[in-house]
């Protein structure tokens, strides 16, 4: 026990709390001495501080007070707090908002851009605070779900406090309505923003538009010299070489006096028949059509919207019968039942001149670089050769030099530009005479070409020696097939066979030996031009075969019986098919769309890649403007660039 005379045994004894406040303060003074004198040794007129005993002895005080755990732990909790989170726990939210607004130079304020906005830059960031965002709403449901057991004591309704709950109640309720109008205000001016950036984006994008027709017009223009400058090259070359074989036999002055002088008894004629040139020194009349290649491709159309009308022109004033081009924006030649055959330039939209040899309309044609065949009812067929065409394509621009049309530059009247008379007098090449009746399908590769006629045969044909080198007898191959498997008819019969206006032979193609053909009973067969036997028969259609194509991998075949097929050639099965509400009168496909004419004012469109199918015409346009434009006939398509003949003459070219 302790006595009162113990009591001054522990005099003035602190508490651990005071023990370790006076301890922290009494390090951090120390410290700061340490560090003071440390300062002044460095600032000190010294020309080396670190050499200096001062210098080594306070920094090793330093060390020696950094290593006491209640300076550390002093220092690291001033440390873990932000400089924010100092400023707020000295400020209010007030005066932090006019702080802030009370240092902005007036500058700044002078040069704020003038919008119609009524909100200012701080409503909106807190109109977008956190707290009223559909992430902050939900974080805020989660806090509420906590704080609804701190209010389980029931209130009564006529109480103050009642009252004063629901006051704040409805003063945040006003509040987030308020912010909610910021928001919205906001992003109706986002909206008109964007708007205003679409608009000055389309104007440009027009701009550009033009710039590019400019450069494929003048790209056209170039590439059309550039094929008279090597027709006229490769004719100066013919000449010379002509001049230079006939300089080679004539004989020089001292050859014709030792002939002279040689006494020479025979024959009278004999030295007229020795200088008769031989047949291998003649030079040769006749000299293969050259190939001319378009050295550059249009890509105007690509950057239209898929249904684009780029142009309509009134090419005949009768039914189109068979039409077909070269390259988009290139040449067309079109044909009709008014018994002519029209060149079209589709860069101008105009009629350049018309080819004059067949004595009925042309059923069929095909135009492959510059070279042309169209097959007549007058049971020829016609070679011609459209570069040699004598055409100006500056011509289309009617001789105005200001502004340049941003697609084609075409009559600004819309009227028909007769074609200069013999501009197309040096097209033809030769004709092919043998079958017996109008020749209804043809094509072309290379120098191979073959053709159908309405007397059931299939010719092959040497287009290097302008002769006929095999006959194919559809009936035979019919009747062979018949006993081969055991059949009673030679002919199939299909449900829609009764119609006379079927051509007999509907369409074919051709790759090298391997030729599709498609008749009038429904059948497509392929042949086999090395052996002239047919080696498979795809059965499925009910009606004439009217159309086909392939590639190396499908075939694909429209019919009268409203259907298209696409095959697989490597199994011979169909890949797929498609119905339609009225027969298939021509079909088309490219790398990535089938389009056909199926008895309607619209070209029907089969998207590939998309896997849908949409319209394409005038049908669309016109319909909106209470007209009923003509049914679609014929239908062609390369690298997207449609073109399509209806009943009425008229050619309509769309993006597809």
């Amino acid at each position: 026990m302790a006595g009162p005379g113990n009591q001054n045994a522990f005099p003035d004894v602190p508490s651990a709390e005071d023990d370790s406040s006076v301890i922290s303060t009494r390090g951090l003074e120390a410290f700061g001495r340490k560090v003071t004198t440390t300062a002044s040794h460095l600032m000190g007129p010294l020309a080396d501080p670190t050499a200096h005993p001062h210098y080594q002895s306070a920094m090793s005080e330093v060390q020696k007070q950094l290593r006491r755990p209640t300076l550390q732990r002093s220092m690291f909790s001033m440390a873990r707090t932000t400089p924010t989170d100092m400023v707020r726990s000295k400020l209010s939210t007030k005066e932090i908002q006019s702080r802030a607004l009370a240092y902005v130079p007036e500058e700044l304020l002078k040069n704020i851009p003038e919008d119609d906005n009524a909100f200012s830059l701080f409503q909106g960031f807190k109109a977008s605070f956190p707290d009223f965002t559909d992430e902050g709403k939900k974080h805020r449901r989660r806090v509420s779900r906590g704080r609804k057991l701190l209010e389980e004591f029931p209130t009564q309704p006529g109480s103050p406090h009642a009252v004063q709950k629901l006051r704040k109640e409805k003063g945040s309720m006003m509040h987030h309505l308020e912010m909610l109008g910021v928001r919205k205000n906001l992003a109706s001016s986002e909206i008109r923003e964007i708007d205003n950036k679409i608009a000055n984006l389309t104007g440009m994008r027009k701009i550009i538009l033009d710039r590019l027709a400019g450069l494929e017009q003048e790209e056209a223009l170039l590439e059309h010299d550039i094929v008279e400058v090597e027709s006229r090259l490769e004719e100066a070359q013919d000449l010379a070489d002509e001049a230079e074989s006939i300089a080679m036999q004539t004989p020089t002055k001292s050859e014709e006096d030792l002939s002279l002088v040689r006494d020479d008894t025979g024959f009278m004629s004999q030295s007229i028949y020795e200088k008769l040139p031989s047949a291998s020194s003649t030079p040769s009349k006749t000299k293969k059509p050259r190939n001319i290649r378009r050295k550059s491709m249009p890509i105007l159309h690509e950057h239209f919207e898929p249904g684009t009308m780029i142009r309509s022109m009134r090419a005949h004033q009768d039914n189109i019968t068979a039409l077909d081009f070269d390259a988009p924006f290139g040449l067309m030649v079109s044909a009709a039942m008014d018994d002519s055959v029209r060149v079209w330039d589709l860069n101008a939209g105009r009629c350049i001149g018309m080819l004059e040899g067949h004595t009925a309309s042309v059923r069929t044609l095909q135009v492959e670089d510059n070279f042309l065949a169209t097959g007549s009812r007058d049971a020829t067929i016609r070679l011609w050769d459209l570069s040699k065409a004598h055409y100006d394509p500056q011509g289309g621009q009617f001789g105005k030099d200001d502004e340049d049309d941003g697609i084609a530059f075409e009559n600004p009247d819309d009227q028909p530009v007769d074609p200069p008379a013999g501009s197309m007098s040096d097209c033809p090449l030769f004709t092919l005479n043998a079958h017996l009746d109008e020749i209804t399908a043809l094509h072309f590769r290379g120098d191979v070409l073959v053709s159908g006629s309405a007397d059931k045969t299939l010719r092959q044909w040497d287009l290097e020696k302008g002769r006929c080198v095999q006959t194919l007898d559809v009936m035979w191959a019919a009747a062979q097939a018949s006993a081969m498997s055991a059949g009673d008819s030679t002919w199939r019969q299909t449900s829609r066979a009764s119609d006379t206006s079927a051509d007999f032979v509907g369409a074919l193609q051709v790759f090298d030996s391997a030729l599709a053909c498609g008749t009038a009973d429904g059948m497509v067969r392929l042949w086999d031009l090395r052996s002239g036997q047919v080696h498979r028969s795809l059965v499925g259609h009910t009606g004439p075969v009217t159309c086909l194509q392939f590639d190396d991998v499908h075939l694909v075949t429209g019919s009268l019986d409203r259907s298209i097929r696409i095959w697989d050639l490597r199994t011979g099965s169909i890949y797929d098919a498609y119905a339609y509400d009225h027969p298939i009168t021509s079909m088309m496909f490219d790398s990535r769309r089938i389009v056909c004419a199926a008895g309607e004012d619209v070209v029907k469109v089969y998207d590939k890649v998309e896997g849908r199918h949409w319209d394409c015409g005038a049908g669309i346009a016109e319909a909106e403007q209470g007209k009923t434009p003509a049914i679609v006939e014929r239908v062609r398509i390369r690298d997207g660039y449609l073109v399509e003949g209806r009943k009425d003459g008229i050619v309509g070219v769309w993006t597809c």
